[in-house]
């Protein structure tokens, strides 16, 4: 089994930062791309930046210049850093991972966190 376990959520207000973290765990072999996503209350759930297993980073043109994703390879960590938090940036944020969990295939499934909200107001 493979598990994603975020932390990091806050509230905070407008102007501050927060650093998520989305690490997982469980029968892994390797790990391509890792990504945060975002859904905030009545909208549809959107792409907020992705990473590959090289280190290509995306982002959303809404986060450009204000977020930052990475990862720890040998931890099978993700992080996103968020700067300069607007309350628009509210939202329950979601990890995924595309997970190989087996030598004996290259087939890779993805795997989704349970969320973590993070809430910009005063």
């Amino acid at each position: 089994q493979v598990q994603l376990v975020e932390s990091g959520g806050d509230l905070v207000q407008p102007g501050g930062s927060l650093r998520l973290s989305c690490a997982a765990s469980g029968s892994i072999v390797s790990i391509s791309a890792m990504g945060w996503y975002r859904q905030a209350d009545g909208k549809q759930r959107e792409l907020v930046a992705t990473i590959t297993s090289g280190g290509n980073t995306n982002y959303a043109d809404s986060v450009k210049g204000r977020f930052t994703i990475s990862r720890d390879n040998a931890k099978n960590t993700v992080f996103l850093q968020m700067n300069s938090l607007k309350p628009e940036d509210t939202a329950v944020y979601y990890c995924n991972a595309d997970i190989r969990r087996h030598t004996w295939t290259t087939t890779e499934f993805r795997y989704w966190g349970q969320g973590t909200q993070v809430t910009v107001s005063l």
